[in-house]
């Protein structure tokens, strides 16, 4: 019998705010444990929380960018559990009346097709705190714990493990762009549950869910979905039944292993947070938070490629990391089509160069946006050639500064004028005797050479197209 997926992710994802979700203590990494903590965040009796505007405004604005519909009047539970991770023994979450509901990310399947995730709806709690093993003991830090953290939880509509990493990366993109968050997966600022079942291929009933609990790699969540989706399959070829559960990914024996039965929503015992009012949202507050939004990776990737000229590549390549993009626009802004793109060539591979190099982003170098285009005007416009702008731009990419002033006082202009060229020539094949003989032998790569020579002799000016031209001519009448 033929099974097919079915795929359902929880998105875990750390809001970019000063500080914590219902406390003043601030959100720094690296920090000792137990530092960032005060006597709200660490469930100390009597203690009472306040909300954090800014990580509501932020989970409203993703959802915005994912088309989701914005509640009005959303309301906080107290979800109940017994763990180290949480002090006070239930998490502050959102179960009946989310934030946001609906939405859904486009991706691209392996075969090039147009497919869009539905997301259910995305709800805004309070991290846990984070648990260290050693190995005789463990230790609680609650620097994290209290860290706004919005979850996004997808309806079963992802098929196989690559359409899975297709969505995350898509959503990290677009949550990154709209700087809700840093999505720092090294840092555990995007975290996903993963929900797996196998059906027999057509039918419309979802078959028994495994959920893999805390995945904060890609090539994690990749691995283990193929993994389990096989297991299951396995122990249906077996006639062993699939049991509701909750598994953990061992990284190291690349399998999924059994952690606990699942639990259902009633287990959790929500009741509503007695200590915190709805939120209340005005048509005015969500529309002023619309206007916050940028415009879309997806958006901006089209009309880069019908504003600039440049190709689908290229735009999805800068577009990828949104100060790039914003680099490269304020850098075209004015240049004609041709000009922005071959902007957008010498970005592509020596800027780029330069930047994976320096360990830089883009905003860390001393290079502005307006330099960069100065330098390739220059170019062309004829006033430099390629070797010199070469040469110039990891100056200016260290150093900054004006490119056309630069040129002027080094006098590094190209030399374009043809009575001087020509002289050049001359004098080339004037020096030369051997490979004039191989050209006139039929060796025609020696051309190359000359240009070569006239090259050194203006001290890497002269203008190579107008230099070829002229030595085919010389070499043709000699």
């Amino acid at each position: 019998m033929e099974f097919e997926n079915t795929i359902g992710l929880e998105t875990h994802v750390q809001l970019k705010t000063k500080t914590k979700m219902f406390c003043g203590c601030l959100l720094k990494t690296g920090r000792p444990p137990n530092t960032n903590v005060c006597p709200v965040c660490l469930g100390y009796p009597g203690a009472l929380p306040v909300m954090n505007e800014e990580a509501v405004k932020l989970t409203v604005m993703s959802g915005l960018m994912l088309g989701s519909r914005i509640n009005r009047r959303a309301t906080f539970d107290r979800k109940n559990y017994f763990y180290p991770d949480m002090a006070k023994d239930y998490q502050i979450s959102e179960n009946g009346n989310p934030l946001c509901i609906g939405g859904g990310v486009e991706i691209e399947t392996a075969g090039g097709a147009k497919k869009t995730i539905r997301i259910n709806h995305i709800h805004l709690e309070e991290d846990a705190a984070k648990i260290n093993h050693y190995a005789q003991s463990s230790g609680v830090d609650f620097n994290r714990g209290g860290t706004p953290l919005m979850e996004i939880v997808s309806e079963p509509d992802i098929s196989d493990a690559d359409e899975a990493i297709a969505y995350l990366t898509a959503l990290k993109e677009i949550l990154v762009y709209a700087g809700v968050s840093d999505c720092n997966l090294e840092e555990g600022n995007m975290r996903s549950d993963v929900n797996i079942s196998i059906r027999p291929a057509g039918a419309s009933a979802l078959g028994t869910k495994v959920e893999i609990k805390n995945m904060n790699t890609f090539k994690g969540i990749h691995a283990a979905l193929v993994y389990e989706a096989r297991r299951q399959r396995e122990c249906m070829a077996h006639s062993i039944p699939v049991v509701q559960e909750t598994r953990r990914w061992d990284g190291e024996a690349l399998e999924t292993a059994s952690m606990r039965s699942k639990e259902n929503a009633h287990d959790y015992r929500y009741f509503p947070e007695p200590d915190l009012v709805p939120v209340e949202l005005s048509e005015e507050r969500v529309e002023e938070w619309r206007r916050l939004l940028p415009e879309k990776p997806e958006t901006r990737r089209a009309r880069m490629v019908a504003e600039y000229g440049i190709a689908e590549y290229d735009a999805e390549v800068l577009s990828q990391h949104k100060a790039n993009a914003d680099y490269f626009e304020a850098a075209a802004k004015g240049l004609d089509r041709k000009t922005a793109k071959q902007l957008c060539n010498l970005f592509m591979s020596d800027v780029m160069a330069l930047l994976n190099e320096s360990g830089r982003a883009i905003g860390e170098c001393a290079m502005a946006p307006a330099s960069l285009a100065s330098l390739v005007k220059l170019n062309a416009s004829g006033a430099i050639n390629g070797p010199t702008l070469k040469e110039l731009l990891p100056e200016i990419f260290e150093k900054g500064g004006d490119p056309a002033a630069i040129v002027k006082e080094r006098g590094l202009g190209a030399v374009s004028d043809v009575a001087a060229l020509e002289a050049f020539v001359d004098r080339a094949i004037a020096e030369n005797p051997g490979p004039l003989a191989d050209y006139r032998a039929g060796k025609k790569a020696a051309a190359g050479f000359f240009v070569g020579q006239v090259m050194k002799l203006s001290k890497g000016k002269a203008d190579p197209k107008i230099v070829g031209g002229i030595v085919a001519r010389k070499l043709a009448a000699s």
